[in-house]
């Protein structure tokens, strides 16, 4: 029986994860639009900030997506290295968008920092049981 309810529950849980990666899908293409819109339409120029922030959003989205395909090819999991790197690149896109006050950039750079020390010592961990269980 609880077999049966772990089958049902994963059935579930990949019907909603297509979905929302179905949604999401949607949303960038419509993102895709506004910034062709915003760039090559004549009386529709936008400024270089709107740009940057479709664009900056557009990926978000795209990591989202990469996100959940990864969470569904590993089984329902997600490696924590994997969860870093996004991190990292989620605070350098915000670093791009808020370089104009100092107090959050160094916040921003700070975490970079925690994070990246932090996948430094993930990688030592791995190679201390790797050499382990070699022996």
């Amino acid at each position: 029986m609880e077999e049966k309810f772990k089958m049902l529950l994963s059935i579930v849980m990949n019907v909603f994860l297509s979905i929302l990666a179905i949604l999401i899908l949607i949303y960038m293409g419509l993102d895709l639009v506004n910034i062709f819109k915003l760039i090559f339409i004549q009386n529709k120029m936008g400024s270089i900030d709107t740009i940057a922030d479709y664009i900056l959003g557009f990926f978000m989205l795209f990591e989202f997506i990469i996100m959940t395909l990864k969470y569904i090819e590993d089984a329902h999991n997600v490696p924590i290295k994997y969860l870093v790197l996004i991190s990292i690149t989620a605070i350098l896109r915000q670093l791009l968008v808020v370089h104009n006050n100092g107090g959050q950039t160094l916040l921003l750079t700070i975490a970079i920092l925690t994070l990246t020390l932090t996948l430094y010592l993930l990688e030592l961990i791995k190679a201390k049981e790797k050499i382990r269980k070699n022996k």
